[in-house]
């Protein structure tokens, strides 16, 4: 399915994951007999593959290991889920699942499969729901809150749906990193449909979120990843969205410089917006720079982000192919770049 087309045929899907949960489901499973016994060891495997899986696509891009996900889901995952346990077991079942079913998502979305990762984070979000983890929800909705967002301005009452419900889920956290992630992306989706004083609001508490503990460890669950310098390249971005972008360039030099991005996907893809809003500003020397560095952090990774990042760095030199240092750019650039779907 097109990316451009495939929310405007199933934002009404996207809406209805609000609705999807089965709460009782566990219950009905606690009480059944037969099948696979399932305990401790069974939801830390899932735990652990997880991760492992994460932190490969993290760094290489969705387009890596997906098979292996969508695999261990189905041969694995899958029995265990028809297995029996305990209600405490099935629970915590259900929430390791939801993590990588989620995961399974974003690498569908990463490598371009738009509708594939809808239905992927709707799953993850009854998983998450069932199990009764108000931050598992809220992420899976997230999921389908970004897909809108980089859709653009058509769906922005899309996106700012599932992001206020994101926060509503979350309302109980005291997770100050889970708190500044799901503001963050009501900041977006605000900026995105033109609310102004929303984007300030959420903005701003996402900031006093973050700023509260930002060098406390990371947790296991998706939105604990939520570092500052991830924080610094959201809120950047979204003052550039805003039209200011003398904060925007700062916010993204603190992502790149100060706080760092230890995952080469997460680094190119900042050092792109960053060429972009050098350029927006009128500096072709500092945007050709940055590019540069894009291109160096990108090779060898397979996100349909990185190639969309190219494309848009493409476009925009294309002015500018009398000028040496961009024509060789555009050459480099040629084998990465995907046409914007």
């Amino acid at each position: 399915m097109l990316r451009r087309n495939f929310l405007a045929a199933s934002s009404a899907y996207a809406l209805s994951a609000l609705g999807l949960p089965d709460p009782e489901d566990i219950q009905r499973r606690v009480d059944r007999a037969g099948g696979v016994r399932v305990g401790k060891g069974e939801v830390d495997a899932v735990r652990a593959m997880t991760k492992a899986l994460g932190d490969t696509a993290a760094e290489l891009g969705g387009g890596h290991a997906r098979h292996l996900v969508v695999r261990y889901l189905t041969e694995d995952v899958d029995r265990w889920l028809n297995g029996s346990y305990t209600e405490a077991t099935g629970r915590a079942l259900y929430a390791a699942t939801s993590q990588l079913v989620h995961l399974a998502g974003w690498m569908a979305q990463d490598e371009g499969n738009q509708g594939m990762a809808q239905r992927y984070y709707g799953h993850a979000y009854a998983l998450a729901a069932e199990a009764g983890d108000p931050e598992l929800s809220a992420t899976a909705l997230r999921g389908l809150a970004v897909q809108a967002i980089d859709l653009g301005p058509k769906f922005g009452a899309v996106a700012l749906r599932l992001s206020e419900r994101c926060v509503e889920e979350t309302k109980t956290l005291d997770d100050p990193r889970a708190v500044s992630y799901y503001q963050t992306t009501l900041a977006d989706a605000a900026a995105l449909d033109g609310d102004r004083r929303m984007a300030g609001r959420a903005l701003a508490a996402s900031q006093t979120a973050i700023e509260r503990n930002p060098g406390h460890p990371p947790g296991e669950s998706w939105a604990s990843h939520f570092s500052i310098g991830r924080w610094a390249h959201h809120s950047g971005m979204i003052l550039a969205r805003l039209g200011d972008l003398d904060s925007a360039t700062e916010h993204l030099h603190q992502s790149l410089d100060i706080h760092g991005l230890d995952r080469r996907r997460s680094r190119a893809i900042v050092l792109a917006d960053l060429g972009k809003v050098h350029l927006r500003q009128g500096d072709l020397d500092a945007a050709l720079s940055t590019w540069t560095e894009f291109l160096d952090c990108a090779d060898g990774i397979r996100s349909v982000k990185i190639g969309e990042a190219a494309e848009d760095m493409v476009t925009r030199l294309d002015r500018y192919r009398s000028v040496p240092e961009a024509a060789a750019l555009l050459q480099r650039a040629e084998p990465l770049a995907t046409p914007l779907a």
